[in-house]
């Protein structure tokens, strides 16, 4: 073999030697991702609706936690059918997702889904509504009774101040949701207790659809031609409301109080004739209930409830959430 011809197969050997090496490092860093994405987490989210900006609001704040957390999340909308959520439940222990967050619409009829997922291995997170003696492993959101006692201490003070305290108050609720009659119990009550002179008329159901809701809330405005207030319990059926109010000229005699900020009540209360709104943080909700589920797949512990704040929103500060609706 001549020195060139040495020299040559020396080059290819040594160029053959690299190449081996650099497809070992491809092949390595693939089964590396491959295996990373096999262990990514997969939560799932269970929520009502998706026409309230209150649930996409929830459903945002936990797609941005499980961004970063580096997880897969899927989201079932039941579309206010409570029997949906059941079998969504039941659907995600079978995939053997990581776990599940779960905004109820009937936090009894849930029950025994909730207990299955624990039985199987997956904890489940409840927002906004509790699950009452639920075997969901936290509980993420607000206080509705003491919330909603909140907003009728408000309003007993606004009619005592405002309307020589004396008002009559219809109401439109969601009567199949039991944290919107959290809301209006805790309501009833704070209003019953201070004395004021308010006579409490209709409630009518909004069926936490806006529509239903407007048409609701015009029934009762055109059954009780008398009626100086008006307390909705959900962002629906503030939309209902407000929309019935300005489409039947009644913005000057009623003002309305309630629950969930929209543009529409923005408006309103720069106008003066929506007095007070209860502003939840169902993005930080959506954010902390994911946040709970990682800490927990990894071996962490949570607390059993997870309280995110709430403010009564009135013309004094409502200019620093009006940046949400632009």
């Amino acid at each position: 073999m001549s020195p060139v011809t040495g020299l040559s197969a020396k080059g290819n050997y040594m160029r053959f030697s690299r190449y081996l090496m650099a497809c070992t490092a491809a092949v390595s860093l693939t089964l590396a991702f491959g295996s990373a994405a096999a262990m990514a987490k997969t939560f799932a989210l269970v929520t009502i609706n998706q026409q309230a900006l209150f649930f996409n609001q929830i459903n945002d704040g936990a797609k941005a936690a499980a961004k970063t957390a580096g997880a897969d999340l899927v989201i079932f909308n039941a579309n206010n059918v409570p029997s949906a959520q059941n079998d969504a439940i039941e659907n995600y222990i079978t995939q053997k997702v990581d776990g599940i967050i779960l905004v109820a619409i009937d936090v009894n009829g849930v029950k025994p889904a909730v207990t299955a997922a624990k039985k199987a291995g997956i904890p489940v997170i409840a927002i906004d509504a509790q699950i009452p003696d639920g075997d969901n492993i936290a509980f993420v959101g607000v206080d509705n009774t003491k919330a909603g006692g909140d907003i009728g201490k408000f309003y007993a003070d606004y009619v005592k101040t405002n309307m020589k305290g004396s008002a009559k108050i219809g109401v439109v609720g969601a009567l199949n949701s039991f944290i919107q009659n959290q809301r209006l119990d805790g309501f009833k009550k704070a209003v019953t207790e201070s004395g004021e002179k308010v006579t409490f008329l209709d409630t009518v159901d909004g069926q936490n659809v806006q529509d239903v809701a407007l048409s609701a809330a015009e029934n009762l405005m055109t059954a009780n031609p008398d009626m100086t207030t008006l307390y909705a319990t959900g962002e629906p059926a503030l939309l209902g409301a407000v929309s019935a109010v300005t489409s039947q000229g009644r913005t000057g005699d009623i003002k309305v109080f309630g629950w969930d900020l929209t543009k529409q009540a923005i408006d309103g209360i720069d106008a003066g004739w929506v007095a007070g709104v209860i502003q939840q943080d169902p993005a930080g909700e959506g954010k902390a209930a994911v946040e709970a589920l990682d800490k927990i797949s990894k071996g962490g512990s949570v607390d059993k409830i997870i309280n995110v704040p709430v403010t009564i929103v009135t013309k004094e500060n409502v200019d620093k959430f009006k940046d949400m609706f632009k």
